[in-house]
């Protein structure tokens, strides 16, 4: 569990600092909520964004779009609604998620994908 999770929090590191490179302003980081996590929000063109961190080992084969099931994706969107309505924020939001590869000798592949996914509510 520890190695899954290192692996975990190197991915969110990447993807953090992969963020900011491209000009996003973070907000949060780990923001709790209920029993759901936002990895990274952040905002962005003047979109509130919040972003989902996927890293798998290369070993295990998984499209990104397969990444976040729906019960996931219904989680997120009821902690960022929360985020929204605690912190009054009236612009426009986005979901993006941030797939990282990982590869033995350390290197990665990373795929940011933007508004990866629409809110799913009950």
């Amino acid at each position: 569990m520890a190695q899954h999770t290192d692996l975990g929090k190197k991915g969110e590191d990447l993807a953090f600092y992969y963020l900011i490179k491209k000009g996003f302003k973070i907000s949060e980081r780990n923001w709790r909520y209920d029993k759901a996590e936002i990895d990274i929000i952040a905002i962005h063109k003047n979109r509130l964004v919040f972003v989902e961190v996927k890293t798998r080992s290369a070993a295990i084969y998984e499209e990104p779009r397969d990444a976040i099931s729906n019960s996931k994706i219904k989680l997120l969107t009821s902690a960022a609604e929360a985020y929204i309505l605690e912190k009054e924020i009236d612009i426009e939001a986005r979901f993006d998620v941030v797939f990282i590869k990982w590869y033995r000798e350390g290197k990665y592949e990373l795929n940011h994908i933007e508004d990866a996914f629409s809110p799913i509510v009950d």
